[in-house]
């Protein structure tokens, strides 16, 4: 095939200026990130070499953007057959450049959603896609119902309603791959950790046969203006052999990793977060004890709206709000500097500035009468506030969610290249502020609790075991992203081991 350098140069001409005509807003909402092109010709390489030497190239882009894929197959196929070339595009103002640059060149683009074109009778061998990075929250419920119903109908795939777009593309993608045909994704590795990411991986390791997961260093970001840890997933439309083992590779690029492991599908099967390979050992039955031990885990609360509901001290003297309806409550994790929060002689938290969270249970009539200054400033939000979804689906709209304080607390997401090398931080809390949904809290369960009352130096000596867990035990039960941005919902951190609070407790 004629050398397609011109092309390429053009290409990305053309996509430099059609992506400058668009909002970075715009491009997010519909997930339009295009693949660099030294990874693109790495990934068709690869995937070229799945493909026997005498087999004609059948090739689909179900995303296909300007062609970067294509570009990139047309650069590396050399002497190999190219019988069809085929590419969809949901959004006109990529889809038609990239047909009018690709007119001659054998690549037949659609102008239409993939998701709702019926597969052809004779099917693809090479289907390479970097599919829209779609969030569940940007489709409406009807759109998700379809692409769930599709997704079932194609590759037998129950997504969760928190599934993003890029996970209906591949299971809708099912039947549209010839037997025994290589499909390679560039997509987000948050599916081998999440809830929702179970049923994508049940159905690699079940109804196709998995054979490799590159995973890039998240802070290495693939796509300059999407805060994504990306992975290149590949597989074949077969059903996996018996003792199949399947590589992972981290780091470095998608032809050079920086590490590799080849991992067995039973040891997959029975790990739930992938993003451990291949850095870390396939992980032992273990009874070590765990944090869930000893905390019962929550979240901070979720306002609805920071700026309305928690307000500070000068700004609830300014307004003669009545200080009875106002907890305090702990700023944002980048303003509190030191780990261990002082409290005054009323127990607020001894910080530069003191934020109080607004949480009134009375009804609004009684609000009224006896506490105007409070009802004209729930009146002044009102129309804006509780219309938002956390605020209407409350009994009361500005009833915030019951929360007690607790002397130990956890940022909920942080990166790696802090000081202290790790992302998250645990907090000693002595005042009683309560904190919002950045924070994780630690409530000790009812035997801690006791010895806690008992011996109130454990707290302490608590808080210091909770510091020195060691920065990898934390970052293998969260999840990563891209730029190295490391998060912790509440079951995750349940999971961390827990062995030095174990031995402080059996001898306090």
């Amino acid at each position: 095939m004629k050398n397609s350098t011109g092309n390429e140069a053009l290409r990305l001409s053309i996509q430099a200026e059609l992506d400058a005509k668009k909002t970075s807003l715009e491009r997010n909402k519909l997930g339009q990130f295009a693949t660099p092109t030294v990874l693109a010709r790495e990934i068709l390489s690869y995937g070229l070499s799945l493909i026997p030497a005498d087999c004609s190239v059948r090739f689909i882009d179900p995303a296909i953007g300007t062609g970067s894929f294509y570009s990139a197959l047309r650069e590396t196929l050399g002497d190999r057959v190219l019988g069809v070339a085929k590419g969809y595009e949901v959004d006109p103002h990529y889809g038609e450049p990239a047909r009018d640059l690709w007119a001659n060149c054998g690549l037949d683009i659609e102008i239409a959603d993939f998701t709702k074109i019926k597969p052809p009778s004779d099917g693809f061998n090479l289907l390479i896609c970097n599919p829209p990075y779609v969030r569940h929250h940007h489709l409406d419920g009807t759109e998700k119902k379809r692409l769930q119903a599709e997704s079932k109908k194609s590759a037998g795939v129950k997504l969760s309603g928190l599934a993003g777009l890029y996970c209906h593309f591949l299971a809708i993608s099912h039947q549209w791959m010839s037997a025994d045909g290589i499909a390679g994704w560039l997509i987000p590795s948050e599916f081998m950790d999440v809830n929702y990411g179970r049923e994508v991986k049940r159905y690699l390791l079940e109804d196709v046969t998995l054979l490799s997961i590159h995973r890039f260093d998240p802070n290495d970001v693939q796509f300059d203006d999407a805060l994504v840890s990306s992975a290149v997933v590949w597989f074949k439309k077969s059903k996996p052999p018996e003792g199949h083992t399947v590589e992972f590779s981290y780091g470095g690029t998608h032809s050079e990793p920086a590490i590799s492991r080849r991992i067995s599908s039973t040891e997959l099967l029975n790990e739930a977060k992938w993003t451990r390979f291949p850095k870390q050992e396939v992980r032992e039955v273990s009874d070590t004890p765990i944090l869930s031990d000893f905390f019962s885990i929550k979240r901070g609360i979720a306002t609805g709206s920071n700026d309305f509901f928690i307000l500070s001290k000068d700004k609830i003297i300014e307004l003669g709000l009545p200080m009875e309806f106002f907890r305090p409550i702990l700023p944002s994790p980048r303003y509190v500097k030191a780990d261990e929060i002082e409290a005054d002689e009323q127990g607020n938290p001894i910080l530069p500035e003191s934020l109080f969270l607004l949480d009134c249970r009375l009804p609004e009539d009684e609000i009224k009468a006896k506490y105007p200054s409070l009802w004209h400033y729930l009146e002044s939000g009102k129309e804006e506030i509780a219309s938002r979804y956390l605020c209407k689906s409350r009994p009361i709209w500005y009833k915030q969610e019951d929360r007690s304080y607790t002397p130990f607390v956890c940022t909920y997401m942080g990166r790696s290249d802090s000081g202290s090398g790790s992302p998250f931080r645990f907090l000693l809390n002595h005042s009683q502020a309560i904190v919002a949904n950045t924070y994780l809290m630690l409530y000790p369960k009812p035997g801690v609790a006791e010895r806690l009352n008992n011996r109130p130096d454990v707290i302490r000596k608590i808080w210091k075991s909770l510091k020195n867990i060691r920065p990898e035990s934390m970052m293998s039960e969260g999840r990563v992203y891209g730029g190295g941005l490391h998060k912790m919902e509440p079951n995750e951190l349940a999971k961390v081991s827990a062995s030095e609070i174990s031995e402080l407790l059996s001898e306090s």
